[in-house]
């Protein structure tokens, strides 16, 4: 009866995978940018990766908790040549959505560096692709249509 019940409670069981941070990262309270910050967390801080949302990955890092951008970490143990986590962190955590909704997709998947490194442009799925695009009319009358106001977005740095 014990075996079943802990067999029962496997998919819940929360699965840590190691990771190291590539770069100083704020360690979130929520999987949003403007969640509250927990913490600062320095590059190559070595932490376990417990669930993925959408483009963000909860994270504990000693007796600290919280969320990273999924971006910010190297899955693996520290120094551990990887290409690539194994993805049985994410085994339940397939199509989960962060708190607005949104779903983040990142990455490459199923290409080895040779075939990317090979590849060949496809000329029919680039006029394909081309024909979705907006011409500047269509744009504008779009955005006129959505009360939508024009506004000078400064380049990040």
């Amino acid at each position: 009866m014990t075996r079943l019940f802990l067999l029962l409670l496997f998919p819940f069981a929360v699965l840590a995978e190691p990771a190291t941070l590539i770069r100083t990262t704020e360690l979130k309270k929520d999987p949003a940018t403007d969640a509250a910050t927990v913490s600062q967390l320095e590059a190559d801080t070595t932490v376990d990766a417990l669930e993925r949302r959408g483009g963000w990955t909860r994270v504990k890092a000693g007796a600290a908790e919280g969320w990273v951008k999924m971006l910010a970490l190297r899955y693996g143990a520290p120094g551990a040549a990887k290409t690539g986590d194994s993805g049985l962190s994410q085994l339940f955590n397939v199509a989960r959505t962060g708190s607005s909704g949104t779903q983040v997709t990142t990455g490459v998947r199923g290409l080895e560096a040779e075939e990317i490194t090979n590849a060949q442009p496809n000329a029919a799925e680039l006029r394909k692709m081309q024909g979705y695009a907006a011409t500047r009319d269509a744009a504008a009358s779009f955005a006129s249509q959505g009360k939508l106001e024009s506004r000078a977005v400064e380049e990040p740095k």
